[in-house]
């Protein structure tokens, strides 16, 4: 049995939403994907489209894992000003890849120039490597005050988040960080 309203992929494990965009008309919507299996394994991020965030069309799998691993969550943006040199308008992505030897988690990046039907990963990829096992799920938004790129991220064991700033999407610099001291015990995750 399939849903009517909510996004189900045709087949195989989903998970996690890794962000929702909008551009030309279509909302974008990709998610943690097992294209292989019913089961947790093979991160990959899913892919589909709509224009009435009702009916969905699924597109192949955006992004899959390479030599730095598996891709877990993140978020996409528009690059309205062409600030990472990608191309005018670039969609782009901002994902945490997952190493399993030793566990480690950094965050990279991947592009499109054409409304997310074809993606290419940074060659410069991780864009920021903290060397932590648990440091993963970007929310990247564009901050106009500051005229740059804000990055949130899950320290996920030692509850609580960074924030980073960019210009690029590319060169990050710590900003703050944000305590879990009122929330001990919780696994801060996948908050995009």
């Amino acid at each position: 049995m399939r849903p009517k309203y909510h996004y189900a992929a045709a087949a195989n494990w989903l998970s996690d939403p890794n962000g929702l965009v909008h551009w030309a008309g279509e909302w974008h919507l990709f998610y943690q994907y097992n294209p292989d299996g019913e089961h947790w394994g093979n991160m990959s991020w899913g892919h589909a489209v709509s224009r009435d965030l009702a009916q969905w069309d699924e597109l192949p799998p955006a992004l899959s894992g390479d030599e730095l691993g598996m891709i877990f969550s993140g978020s996409a943006v528009i690059d309205h000003a062409n600030s990472a040199r990608f191309g005018a308008e670039a969609m782009v992505a901002i994902y945490t890849s997952a190493s399993d030897g030793p566990q480690r988690q950094m965050q990279s990046l991947a592009w499109s120039n054409d409304h997310g039907r074809s993606w290419h990963k940074y060659a410069g990829n991780p864009v920021l490597d903290a060397g932590l096992a648990d440091f993963r799920d970007p929310n990247v938004f564009w901050h106009e005050p500051s005229a740059r790129w804000i990055m949130v991220v899950a320290l996920s064991l030692q509850n609580s988040a960074a924030l980073y700033g960019s210009t690029d999407l590319k060169a990050w610099e710590h900003l703050s960080d944000i305590p879990g001291s009122d929330a001990p015990g919780e696994v801060w995750e996948c908050r995009c």
